[in-house]
């Protein structure tokens, strides 16, 4: 019976290592980070935010990343800003779904092209059927106003090969639960 459930233990290290974190982490603007000059319409485009993934902002001194409402988004004002950081390195880790809107507060860089929308999903537990469709509202940098509307296919993924995300838990973190749980089945039997 012992060696029965040391195997199944096994079995489950070997699963736990192998399928990483749904959740991924996200550089704004790739190894570029948040400057001026950068299309940050562009940088979302093929991006699907859902919740449990986070933003990293890195920049250089002059910058700020400041989440603001949608209408300061358009208008890139910074007065009323919801939260502001100028660090260098900003996360932030997106909590609940729909629309987040950052700017850079520095005078003329919102202005400049210097924010980012993103429109965060719900996280998915079960698998959903094919066919639905995603509504994304595009703001190109040079014009305050949304510019394009694109009706794509929703998919579900849970892997990226895109260089700005990463995974946030840890394979060694779920190796030392499963080793946790392998120890106290062990005990118990």
């Amino acid at each position: 019976m012992a060696s029965y459930n040391a195997g199944i233990v096994c079995a489950l290290l070997v699963l736990c290592m192998v399928v990483p974190s749904l959740a991924t982490v996200y550089t704004v603007g790739d190894s570029t980070g948040w400057t001026t000059g950068v299309d940050y319409s562009t940088w979302t485009s093929g991006k699907t935010f859902v919740v449990g993934d986070s933003l990293v902002f890195n920049y250089g001194g002059g910058h700020t990343v400041d989440e603001v409402s949608s209408s300061d988004y358009s208008t890139c004002t910074a007065g009323n800003s919801i939260s502001t950081d100028s660090s260098g390195a900003t996360t932030f880790p997106l909590k609940t779904a729909g629309s987040r809107y950052f700017i850079c507060a520095a005078v003329g860089h919102c202005g400049s092209g210097m924010k980012v929308a993103v429109t965060v999903a719900k996280a998915s537990t079960t698998t959903p059927s094919s066919g639905g469709t995603t509504n994304t509202t595009v703001t190109t940098p040079s014009a305050n106003t949304p510019s394009t509307t694109t009706t794509t296919p929703s998919t579900t993924t849970t892997t990226s090969t895109n260089s700005s995300s990463g995974t946030i838990l840890s394979p060694i973190v779920a190796v030392l639960v499963m080793t946790w749980f392998a120890f106290s089945l062990l005990v118990l039997s």
